[in-house]
């Protein structure tokens, strides 16, 4: 039977409901008070069927709705109005057109059930990935669409929160590892209503932001590979996305009846509530459609040659900019028109405050690969009303090289800061000569980040994120240990900047955890000490690890999920965690939007001093200096801050600037013991003498406060 003969059979018999042209925009399943619009876009089908089923798990229709191309089709679009429709009808599309791929790129096929793009909800209690490819019917194993009224939720008067990035402090979690592991003490492990119940825990620490990994739908049954146990390996990270605008119903402790968008509006209001914003990591440069050999879930069926970069001698074959098999076409005006939509989306519907974009310098390519001067996607997003007051990060790099830290197109993008990442790993484990590129990264990257209308806030400042070792990992392994991942240890990064400690892995010698505890607490500091928006990475706070694995995408089980026993037991590392956030908030010299200028207060202080261990002579060009020390002036009655970092393996002593009627007080000294390591406001122990004491591998801060207050 060839394919329009498929769509040649007659539908079922119809039920009451009558089938009107309806409207092209918007795009999705839209309910009003006595149906529901139903709009698609393809530019090249030649016959579309809307499918309707009356469960979210029959095998076929109950109906079959075929659109006329001269009443149901404008332009781009294909569209109608179903009467008497509403909230929880099941529906999904077939499509046929021209088969001719090798020229065009369309991949039509009628034997295959797709979902809506825009859909709100999706269905997968049915779905059998295998089904999705080849040329068989698929109709009783496809995932379908649910229509869903999105104005059936009391907001209570929510709003996204705003927060200025200069004062963002974001923290990086996966939505199931948060929660998953039976040690979290949840209702509902692993979902979005057992995120809720850790709130107390964010809060407690004062982070402003949680970066969610991504929530949007993706295939968590699809199994990438065995593990050296023979257990079947899957998608945890969430990086293969087919549904964008429906939350993720792995994640929802009751998916039926469209709870799992309920549920999510849960977690935002309770997160607002707290006064901590929501930052999602969206995926638009790739889907999980894959290759030429992947399934057929939506886009591939609809539009295959507009959503994705196909190569022009054979457009059977995809381009493959991400390394996970098709790279979508996202300067296309269908394309970029459904992107900027669904950020939209998430902001009017659901509050979202933000979004992280993955690879996003694959969204700078044109539809023949190469990058855009003037991406129209890009400045869509970057000139939106509606996402004006969004933050909008990008990670200014792709799978195939194309690298655009500091000159990713658009000037409100802010971008993940990899240079600083890798400069401070290397100086905290002691490499030497680094102490002028590190003082860049302290300053806010002023190399990268000084196009005209740049600021420090630009700049994504991270030491470690779910792509790579964690903290703890990053102190004591030297090597990584990815055999867990069935690719023979073959994947993730070779150079991760890491230090054992002197033994790689767990080990019982109390000196070398204590170094370990020391390192970790080196590295947070410096990140919280710079400026720029710091990042933290779930669990980091009480040194959670993954076994040295630093590339865990695909193990969803203890070695991501975050172990809250060990949270119970290393409180020293969260309490230093939770006071270097405090002490970020306190001084505004830490998180100055702008950059360094020389600017002098009323003590004479010019905004930055850079020293060594003497005064005004920071070592610029010693290739073995692994010390720097500098004075932060207060400014508006603020306190000044006297910073020493000193890595060299040996206690040094520091000069110290001296200020007219201050004196300088002992706040943070990372080699003390605990309780002692940060000391609150009003406890600063004073500091006699002209210089100060750093043990080897140590952080210092001193706080300037006025001669003879007693502490």
């Amino acid at each position: 039977m060839t394919t329009s003969e498929i769509l040649q059979i007659p539908p079922p018999p119809a039920p009451p409901g009558a089938v009107g042209a309806g409207r092209p925009q918007p795009l999705g399943a839209t309910v009003d008070r006595d149906g529901v619009n139903f709009s698609v876009f393809s530019e090249r089908a030649t016959a579309v069927q809307l499918l309707l089923f009356d469960r979210h798990d029959a095998p076929e229709p109950s109906r079959v709705i075929a659109l006329d191309p001269d009443l149901h089709h404008s332009y781009h679009f294909w569209h109608c109005r179903v009467d008497g429709l509403g909230p929880g009808q099941v529906y999904a599309y077939r499509m046929d057109g021209p088969g001719d791929t090798r020229e065009t790129g369309s991949r039509f096929n009628p034997r295959k059930v797709l979902l809506d793009p825009y859909a709100r909800a999706n269905i997968n209690s049915v779905w059998d990935r295998a089904g999705a490819v080849g040329p068989q019917d698929n109709c009783a194993t496809a995932m379908r669409s649910m229509v869903v009224d999105l104005d059936a939720y009391d907001w209570e008067g929510d709003q996204p929160l705003r927060t200025p990035l200069a004062d963002t402090v974001i923290y990086e979690a996966h939505v199931r590892g948060m929660t998953a592991s039976p040690t979290s003490g949840v209702a509902d492990p692993g979902t979005f209503p057992g995120l809720i119940e850790k709130i107390p825990h964010l809060k407690e620490l004062g982070i402003t932001a949680v970066e969610l990994l991504p929530v949007f739908d993706f295939d968590e049954t699809q199994v990438l590979r065995s593990g050296p146990d023979g257990e079947p390996l899957r998608n945890y990270w969430g990086y293969d996305p087919f549904g964008f605008f429906a939350p993720h119903t792995g994640y929802c402790a009751d998916a039926r009846d469209c709870q799992h968008i309920t549920e999510f509006r849960d977690l935002v209001k309770a997160l607002h509530r707290a006064g901590i914003e929501v930052i999602l990591d969206v995926v638009f440069n790739h889907t999980s459609e894959g290759n030429e050999n992947g399934p057929a879930i939506s886009f591939r069926g609809q539009a295959n040659e507009a959503y994705y970069h196909l190569w022009a001698q054979d457009r059977r074959h995809y381009m493959d900019f991400t390394g996970c098999g098709n790279s979508v076409n996202a300067n296309h005006p269908a394309v970029a028109k459904f992107i900027i939509e669904c950020l939209e989306y998430w902001v009017t519907e659901h509050h979202v405050d933000g979004f992280r974009f993955d690879l996003a310098s694959e969204l700078s390519r044109g539809a023949e690969g190469y990058e855009l001067e003037v991406p129209p996607l890009l400045w869509g997003i970057e000139l939106s009303g509606i996402l004006s007051e969004s933050k909008i990060i990008a990670e200014p790099w792709d799978g195939s090289g194309l690298y655009q830290v500091g000159r990713f197109p658009g000037n409100r993008w802010s971008q993940w800061n990899g240079p600083f990442r890798d400069e401070v790993r290397r100086f905290v484990r002691g490499d030497a000569g680094l102490v002028g590129s590190l003082a860049t990264r302290i300053g806010g990257s002023r190399d990268l980040f000084s196009r005209a209308a740049d600021l420090p806030t630009n700049g994504i400042n991270f030491i470690t994120c779910h792509d790579g070792f964690t903290m703890n990992d990053l102190v004591s392994y030297n090597r990584k240990d990815n055999y867990r991942n069935g690719e023979s240890d073959a994947d993730g990064s070779f150079e991760n900047y890491s230090w054992n400690c002197g033994v790689e892995g767990p080990t019982d010698d109390d000196g070398i955890d204590r170094l370990r505890v020391r390192q970790t607490k080196n590295l947070a500091a410096l990140l919280l000490l710079s400026r720029g928006v710091p990042m933290l990475l779930a669990g980091d706070e009480f040194r959670n690890s993954q076994g040295g694995n630093n590339n865990a995408y695909c193990q969803d089980g203890p070695t991501s999920w975050l172990d809250w026993d060990q949270a119970a037991k290393e409180t020293e590392v969260h309490r230093f965690f939770q006071g270097m956030v405090a002490l970020r908030k306190r001084h505004p010299a830490l998180r100055a939007p702008r950059f360094f200028t020389g600017r002098v207060n009323e003590r004479g202080l010019p905004d930055v001093s850079w020293h060594g261990t003497t005064l005004g002579c920071p070592g610029w060009d010693d290739p073995e200096a692994r010390v720097l020390s500098f004075t932060l002036a207060g400014f508006d009655g603020h306190p000044d801050l006297h910073v020493v970092l000193n890595m060299f393996h040996l206690g040094l002593d520091f000069e110290l600037p001296v200020i007219d009627g201050r004196c300088w007080a002992l706040t943070v000294d990372t080699a003390r013991a605990e309780g002692q390591d940060l000391l609150p406001p009003g406890s600063e122990l004073p500091v006699s003498g002209s210089t100060v004491h750093a043990h080897g591998r140590s952080v210092v801060v001193l706080t300037s406060l006025p001669e003879g207050v007693n502490r």
